[in-house]
Formats: structure tokens, C-alpha cells, sequence
């Protein structure tokens, strides 16, 4: 009778099969027989369970495989990408392999919760980690031929956390088919069971948002919302949570950006069900399901945002400490605070990218019609590219490629491609071999400038070229190259620590200075910048103030380029300098992270404070792992110190100063600078370093080699090309009321000042606006008719 009814049944023939089968015929002896065997087999499987999960949970003999142990349950590892701060607290990059930043369950929105439970488990808050009624379902729709899942967010959670079904949990019988798929799925069962008993429903929902995967590169429901929306997981509507629970099943399928029809198909069947469970009333759903996608889209990239070059130099820094300290800075979730300010950093960089674009257009016009590649009489130095483009790992791969046949490298360097290049108007989607490629980059100029508090050592902005994405050569710290007249401060710092006076005169005049260098004697005689000696007998403030070299050299000899080579190491100077006469003319290279840590000294009272670029580092919970502190040393002693701050200010206020260039900058409403231009011998390099009484910055502009330059003095100097990078910073971080760097005089010395060091050079001022100039203090001071060349000190003969 029933075998009859069956026929009528409008189910699939294989659900009738198991209902022939289990509802057996009275008079039909064999399907008895199959039945009572079928229920034997049922209870014997019944019996057996019992032992199977223990067997499972123990790993018996090896044979299933790990499961997690109580201290993994209850501190799961999650892969946290590690941030990083500013000092005002801006986020400005990361480091990851999966890019996740978990939140509390307070900061993800109600719609994401009652989306994820509509969708993914409606029992949740009703089981214990399984849901039977589910799985029951999972078999029916089964054999109805509908693939649905019965997974509880708890068991997605275990994949996601535990990752069960690795290699190393696998055991014996996990490498055979079929089984290893049931033992696999009882592990998932037996650990969401354990994870039920471990943490609140909330907290494995917290867990689960921060875990999934969302597409994108976008893993946790945080970097999801800002992936996706441009916001912040508690500020996500229904309609965008819908579209993100949607993502869970098939990221890529289901991606708003790349398949935005099938995105909106499963956003408004996860609106359907929210409805279905009541979060969303039927005319809401009616109005939610007409609204078009609305997408803010931007996939975060490890070097993304401000600071590019600065975060390059400390992916190196903390790579290497983590290393030592036992931590994953690409998964434990460090928070690391750095000294950076945000917006000082965007000025910098605002003020750089306004400068070099500017020069650059200066320089491709100097060079028009010709290579700016030349030799020291101003030839084009022929082969140049050529044999750079032959020490490229571009030309070793084709060498190897190729297995070093000429002919076919040639070709290969020389075929067209499309490619996009780097200019100051935008990228360019162009056509270019890759040996036009790198000609064309070789024009370009570059810099590097960096600002630090001078009291504390803490490094506000940094910037180290033009464009991270095509140029990561990092030039403040890791470029090298000759200072130039930035390097005289040193010679004048040993001098007045040893005896001198800024007020000490010595004559402009030719000089050459006999030494020896690998037992061979030699002479040296250097110029002036414009090649004239005036023969006047000036003070040293307005030598230094007019970078003369003669009498930088004859000082050097006075006081012997080893004392200025001292001097130079004791106030953070920790590049090889040759000890050589033309050491205080700036022969050996130095770096711009060097100069601006060494010209700290100066406002800083003379105590040396090592540029940092870190305050503290905490774990993924917030505690504190490492704090850290500059280090501090007494480099000069205070009336030193002052009496240096006295002759930095003298760029600006004795006549001819180099530094005057800053006066078309808005910087003197009551306020002081200092600073000091350098430009090396063919302009290869421009420097300016400035000094304020909270800030000290210090610029460099050059080619990427030495043999790209201007031509002239007057467009490759440091006055011209790395002072208005500094100038156009400092007008930008005085402008911003919001900042605590404010316009003021230099602080007054804290010790008795035994030298004369008020002696300007009384020539009428060029500048109408002399109020303004509140360092132009001009008194009555009396000059000697008949100035004498002064003599070394005592204490040096």
C-alpha cells in the first residue's frame, strides 16, 4: 500500500529509492532482511560513535591528526597586519600577508551582525557550535540535487582559526579519500563544540569578522569596510553590510568591483533573508533592493599613503628588530608609533614635489638639444647609458638569458614596449625601449629633506625622493655625497670651541696649504665660489655668512682638519671623513639624516640628541613592548652652542649672507632662522640646512650621479635648489595654527657669553622691510682702522 502511494510522490527518484527502502513491503521477505540488517548496522554505528569522536579528539594511535589544545582555543592566532602611527595618531601604512585589523564587537554595526546570522547560521544563538537541524537539511536538499551548506559560523570559524585540515593535523587515515573528508569534518565539529565552551557568542562573532576573507586583499570586516565603502565597520548600512555578508560565500564571484551584477543579485537575496528573519521590514526590503551598487573602492597596498620613503627605510628597521625580539611584523599585529607628524609630513612632501617640479622644468630647458651627462671641461661623457644600463640586473638576466650573445641583448634593450613612466605632469602611458626608458630617467632630478625637533631627537617629516613607485633610492639617509658649504659650520664650531671668536677676522685671500698623502707631498689651493679673492679682512661670522673659502681653509689649517674631523664625529657625523685640508669645504660625503642630527647640537645647547624615528611599539592587546629613547651626549658646550646659533643667524642678516634667499619665504613676524647653503664644486649638489628654535631641516638636490648638473652656479646652487624646499615648508608648518611649532626667537643662552659675537657688518640693508628683520639689531660698535689678521690662539700654538 505504501510501496503504491510512493509512485505518486512528486520527489526525486533518489529520495524514493531510500523510502523503498526503508519502508519495506510485509510480505516481502528480502527487504525484511535488508531492513533488520540496515538497523543493526544504524545501532552498531550508534555504538561505535562514542569511541570515534573520543579517538578523533585524542588523535589515537596517531591516526586523525591534531586538534587544537586548550591554549590555542583560547588564544587564537589570528594574522594581524602591523600598523603604523604617527605621532598625532594618523595611521599611515601597514605590513601583511593577509591585511586585517581585528575590532571589538562594539565597532562593527548591527546590519553586518543581523546580516551574517540571516544568512550564514539563523540558528546561531540556539546551538552549541553543530546544528543538527541544519545538517539534516544539508542531506534532504541533498538528495533533492541543491548543493547548500550546514556549516555554523563556529565551524567556518575553526577552518578559518585552526586551519584542521593542514597537513600537519592530517594523521594516518588523513590521507585516505573519503575518510579524510569525514575525519576532517568531525574535528570541525568536536573543536566548534569546545569553542562554544570558550568564548561568548559575541566574541566568536567578533573572531569570525575579523578572520574571513573578504576579496580584495581585504581580510576582517575593518579593512573589508574601508576596502569596499571608504568607512568604518560601524558605519556600514544594511544595504552595504548585505553586499559584504554576500562576499562570504564566493569572494571573487560575489565581488562588487569585478562582477558588480552578480554582487547585486546576492546583496538583495541577503536582504531577502534579513527580511525573512525580521531585521528588515518588507517595505524597507522593497526600497534596499532598488538601490544601485555605490562602491568606494581602494585595495590598501603595503606602500600606500604618506611617508613612502620613510616607511621603506623602517620596513628595514623593524624587520631586523623583530627578528631579534622573536616577532612577525608582517602577522602579529604591532602597533608601532613613530615620531612622523602627519601634517608636517604632507607639507614636507607638498613642498617638495612644488620645488622639484619647478626645477626640473628649469633643467630640461638648460639642456635643451643636449646630454646632461658631461665630464669635468663640459663634455658629453659618450657610452654613459650604455654602461649603465650594462650594471643593471635587467641587462644580467638577458645576459644569462641570452648566454651573453650581444647581438641578441641589443635587440632585446632596445625593442619598443609599452610601459608607464614617471613626470611631474602624471604617468604617462607610453612606448619606450628599455634603453630610452633609462635615458629618460636620467634627467631627472632628485632630493631628499628631512625635519627634526633638535630637543628631544624626534624626526618629523621625511622624504626621500621625488616618487617612491619608480625611484626607491632613499636620499636621507642611505645617498652619500659631498656637503659642500654645509660642512663649514663644523670648522667654525672647532674654532670658536678652541679659542676663536666670531668677531676674529681673518683676510680673503689666496692660500695654499702643503700636505702630505701616502708619503707624497702635495698642495691644495681652493677658490672662492665666484673665483675672486676681495683681499678684505672680514670677521669669521661674515665668512661663514658668505661661505668664503679661503678663509674656511685657512682656518682648517689653523686648527688642523683632524680637530675639525673631531668636532664633526662628536656631533653625529658618522660617515668616513678624510683627514685632508679640504675637509672643511665639504669634501667628504655625508648624508642629510647626518647633517640635520649634527646641526641639532646647536639649538639644542650642544648636546648631541640622536635623530629617532620610533617612540614605542606595542602588541596586537596594547602593551607596551619596547620604548625607545634617544641617545644623548654633550657635543659642544653652551656658549659654543650659542655663539654657532649666532653664526647660522648671520646668513641672513650680514650682507652677501647665502642664506637670504629664505626672505622671499613669509618666516619673519617676530621669529628667527639660521640656516646654511653648500653647493659642491661642479653643482652636482645642492644643500641647504635651516634652524629654527623647534625645528631643524635640512634639504639636498642633485642628479642621480654625479656628472648630471647644471652648468652654473647661479641655477645649481644650494641657495637655489634645495633652500626652497626648506622655505616652502617652514611657511606651511607656521601656517598651520594647528601645529605646536610657532614663529619666536632663539632661547637666551643659559650661561655667561665671554665672547664678543655682536659684530655686523654695518652696510645699509637691502631690504626696505628691515622691521621685520628682528635679528638686524644694529647698534653703535666700534671697528678697529687697522685690522690685524688675527693669529692662532694660544692654546693651539
Amino acid at each position: 500500500m505504501l510501496q503504491s502511494k510512493l509512485k505518486n510522490l512528486e520527489i526525486p527518484e533518489k529520495a524514493k529509492s531510500a523510502l523503498r527502502f526503508l519502508i519495506a513491503d510485509p510480505g516481502d521477505k528480502n527487504q525484511h532482511t535488508l531492513l533488520r540488517k540496515f538497523w543493526r548496522g544504524f545501532i552498531y554505528c550508534l555504538l561505535f560513535l562514542p569511541f570515534y569522536f573520543w579517538a578523533v579528539n585524542v588523535n589515537f594511535l596517531y591516526l586523525f591528526g591534531d586538534l587544537p589544545g586548550i591554549k590555542q582555543l583560547e588564544n587564537p592566532e589570528v594574522l594581524s597586519s602591523s600598523e603604523l602611527y604617527t605621532s598625532d595618531g594618523v595611521i599611515i601604512g601597514k605590513y601583511f600577508k593577509e591585511n586585517r585589523t581585528p575590532v571589538n564587537f562594539e565597532a562593527i554595526s548591527p546590519n553586518v551582525i543581523n546580516a551574517l546570522i540571516a544568512t550564514e547560521d539563523r540558528r546561531f544563538y540556539n546551538h552549541s557550535g553543530i546544528d543538527l537541524q541544519a545538517m539534516i537539511s544539508v542531506v534532504w536538499y541533498t538528495i533533492k540535487g541543491d548543493n547548500r551548506g550546514g556549516s555554523t559560523i563556529t565551524q567556518q570559524l575553526v577552518k578559518n582559526l585552526y586551519k584542521t585540515r593542514r597537513t600537519e593535523s592530517k594523521g594516518v587515515f588523513g590521507n585516505i579519500p573519503l575518510l579524510n573528508i569525514l575525519i576532517f569534518k568531525t574535528k570541525e565539529w568536536i573543536t566548534a563544540v569546545k569553542l562554544e565552551k570558550t568564548f561568548t557568542k559575541k566574541e566568536i562573532l567578533t573572531l569570525y569578522l575579523n578572520t574571513v576573507d573578504f576579496g580584495s586583499n581585504a581580510f576582517g570586516i575593518k579593512t573589508a569596510a574601508q576596502t569596499f565603502f571608504g568607512t568604518t565597520p560601524d558605519k556600514l548600512t544594511v544595504e552595504q553590510a548585505a553586499v559584504l555578508v554576500g562576499l562570504l560565500k564566493a569572494p571573487t564571484y560575489y565581488s562588487p568591483r569585478f562582477n558588480p551584477e552578480q554582487s547585486l543579485q546576492r546583496r538583495n537575496t541577503v536582504l531577502k533573508l534579513m527580511t525573512e528573519e525580521g531585521h528588515i521590514k518588507p517595505a524597507e526590503y522593497a526600497k534596499l533592493k532598488s538601490i544601485p551598487l555605490v562602491l568606494d573602492y581602494s585595495v590598501q597596498k603595503q606602500y600606500d599613503g604618506a611617508g613612502t620613503y620613510f616607511r621603506g627605510i623602517l620596513n628595514n628597521y623593524l624587520n631586523k628588530w623583530c627578528k631579534e625580539n622573536g616577532y612577525d611584523l608582517y602577522t602579529d599585529g604591532l602597533k608601532v608609533y613613530t615620531t612622523i607628524d602627519s601634517k608636517m609630513q604632507e607639507y614636507a612632501e607638498e613642498s617638495v614635489a612644488e620645488q622639484m617640479a619647478k626645477l626640473q622644468k628649469k633643467f630640461y630647458k638648460h639642456w635643451e638639444g643636449r646630454k646632461p651627462w658631461v665630464d669635468e671641461r663640459g663634455r658629453e661623457i659618450p657610452g654613459f647609458i650604455e654602461s649603465i644600463m650594462e650594471r643593471t640586473d635587467y641587462y644580467r638576466y638577458l645576459q644569462k638569458k641570452y648566454k651573453n650573445n650581444i647581438d641578441s641583448i641589443n635587440k632585446e634593450i632596445n625593442r619598443p614596449r609599452k610601459m608607464r613612466v614617471f613626470s611631474w605632469e602624471g604617468d604617462i602611458d607610453t612606448t619606450m625601449s628599455p634603453m630610452d626608458s633609462l635615458e629618460y630617467y636620467k634627467y631627472f632630478l632628485h632630493t631628499g629633506f628631512m625635519a627634526m625637533n633638535p630637543h628631544n631627537g624626534q624626526i618629523k617629516a621625511w622624504v626621500g625622493g621625488i616618487n617612491y613607485r619608480y625611484f626607491q633610492y632613499d636620499h636621507v639617509s642611505q645617498s652619500k655625497r659631498q656637503p659642500g658649504s654645509t660642512f663649514k659650520p663644523f670648522v667654525y664650531a672647532a674654532a670658536i670651541e678652541n679659542g676663536y671668536s666670531p668677531c676674529d677676522r681673518l683676510v680673503d685671500k689666496p692660500i695654499t696649504v702643503v700636505y702630505e698623502e701616502d708619503g707624497e707631498q702635495k698642495t691644495w689651493s681652493p677658490q672662492n665660489a665666484d673665483w675672486v679673492f676681495s683681499y678684505d679682512t672680514l670677521t669669521l661670522r661674515r665668512a661663514m655668512a658668505k661661505s668664503v673659502n679661503s678663509i674656511t681653509a685657512r682656518l682648517t689649517e689653523l686648527i688642523t682638519p683632524r680637530k675639525v674631523v673631531d668636532y664633526a664625529k662628536k656631533m653625529g657625523i658618522n660617515s668616513k671623513l678624510e683627514v685632508v685640508p679640504s675637509i672643511g669645504l665639504g669634501s667628504s660625503d655625508v648624508s642629510v639624516l647626518e647633517l640635520v642630527g649634527a646641526y641639532s647640537a646647536f639649538v639644542n645647547k650642544g648636546i648631541w640628541t640622536q635623530p629617532i624615528f620610533i617612540t614605542r611599539i606595542e602588541d596586537r592587546h596594547g602593551n607596551i613592548i619596547r620604548e625607545f629613547i634617544p641617545l644623548r651626549k654633550k657635543a659642544l658646550n653652551e656658549e659654543t652652542a650659542f655663539l654657532m646659533l649666532t653664526m647660522l643667524k648671520a646668513g641672513l642678516e650680514e650682507p652677501g649672507g647665502t642664506s637670504q634667499a629664505l626672505f622671499q619665504y613669509d618666516l619673519f613676524k617676530k621669529n628667527e632662522l639660521g640656516g646654511k647653503t653648500g653647493t659642491s664644486s661642479n653643482h652636482s649638489d645642492g644643500w641647504f640646512v635651516g634652524v629654527s628654535k623647534d625645528l631643524v631641516g635640512g634639504a639636498w638636490v642633485g642628479g642621480e650621479h654625479r656628472s648630471i648638473h647644471f652648468r652654473t652656479g647661479q641655477l645649481g646652487e644650494g641657495a637655489k635648489t634645495a633652500l626652497p624646499i626648506f622655505g616652502r615648508f617652514m611657511e606651511k608648518v607656521y601656517s598651520d595654527k594647528s601645529l605646536d611649532i610657532k614663529m619666536g626667537y632663539f632661547p637666551k643662552p643659559g650661561v655667561k657669553i665671554t665672547k664678543q659675537y655682536y659684530c655686523p657688518t654695518i652696510i645699509k640693508p637691502k631690504y626696505d622691510t628691515l622691521d621685520t628683520l628682528n635679528s638686524f639689531e644694529l647698534k653703535k660698535i666700534e671697528i678697529s682702522t687697522e685690522p690685524k689678521e688675527i693669529e692662532a690662539p694660544k692654546i693651539l700654538q
